[in-house]
């Protein structure tokens, strides 16, 4: 596994070892050049995406793939999406157009203080909720439309230690990246 730059630069630096080979003509540094682009323009190897659901990230993502599949000899892998967040509601739910005197009439039936300037407060957070799982759903249908196997990794809101990069690893295995 290999981080690369941003997508944009992706195919260039992938490439790199081809322009060293070229200009080494002979040599350790040409050897060195030579196997690694063979390792790179292998068949057992492929270049592998990780986006999140947001536009710029989905866009960039498309553009390196075609990147890639325009390189003869590199082949395009799976798309990670990273930082998943689970559907907590419906999308019937979603849509829904909440109540703002029922829910004041619950937040001040708990004892909740300003219910009306809460359930105005909790409908915003719905709606924004909203337009963000629309979004998501979107842009997932942009990346599923490159026709590459997909995966998805959890957000893991706690940070990430050794037990969370475990954790992912097995949500990809479970998934069927091998």
């Amino acid at each position: 596994m290999l981080d690369a730059p941003p997508t944009g630069r992706v195919s260039r630096f992938l490439n790199v070892s081809a322009e060293v080979s070229g200009l080494a003509k002979v040599g350790p540094i040409r050897t060195h050049a030579d196997t690694v682009a063979n390792v790179i323009k292998s068949p057992q190897t492929a270049v592998h995406f990780v986006s999140t659901l947001e536009e710029m990230p989905v866009q960039e993502t498309l553009d390196g793939i075609a990147e890639i599949r325009a390189i003869p000899g590199m082949q395009v892998g799976g798309i990670v999406i990273n930082m998943a967040r689970p559907a907590v509601l419906t999308q019937q739910e979603l849509k829904a157009q909440p109540d703002l005197a029922a829910m004041a009439a619950a937040l001040g039936t708990a004892g909740l203080y300003d219910p009306d300037s809460l359930a105005a407060a909790l409908a915003a957070e719905l709606s924004e909720h909203s337009r963000l799982v629309e979004l998501a759903d979107r842009e997932r249908t942009e990346l599923e439309a490159a026709g590459q196997p997909m995966y998805e990794l959890p957000l893991i809101a706690e940070g990430i230690d050794l037990a969370a990069l475990h954790k992912l690893a097995a949500e990809l295995r479970d998934q069927g990246m091998a």
